[in-house]
């Protein structure tokens, strides 16, 4: 069953991959998983910025601000998300190639409106 929280990530990650696209990356992948014994996570989206492989950890929050959610991205994730991408350039036989970890928070204003979308570049 889905629940709420589960609604609002996916649709997050639908409008920060329209925002991506829209500022001419390529979205190689959506919702990467690896559940290795060392090493269990997800990667929200992975893209292509020119020659960079970049990954981007999604943050979706209703009544936020998008610097508040991006805030949700502590050192420990930051860790986790950069032993992620190591993986997933591994297995794609890409090691070597430029990587960046970014952050695509999607908020909604405490007041109700539109999402508004905070997009920080190489945060890990």
């Amino acid at each position: 069953m889905s629940t709420s929280s589960d609604r609002l990530g996916r649709l997050g990650e639908r409008l920060a991959a329209r925002h991506l696209r829209a500022g001419g990356y390529e979205i190689l992948e959506r919702g990467w998983r690896h559940a290795g014994p060392d090493l269990r996570g997800e990667l929200d989206l992975v893209c292509r910025d020119g020659a960079t492989i970049v990954v981007c950890e999604v943050k979706a929050r209703r009544r936020a601000w998008p610097e508040e959610a991006a805030e949700g991205v502590d050192a420990r994730k930051r860790r986790q998300l950069r032993r992620l991408a190591l993986r997933w350039l591994d297995e794609h036989g890409c090691r070597g190639t430029p990587l960046r970890i970014d952050v695509v928070a999607v908020a909604w204003p405490p007041g109700g409106g539109a999402a508004a979308i905070c997009h920080l570049e190489g945060v890990a």
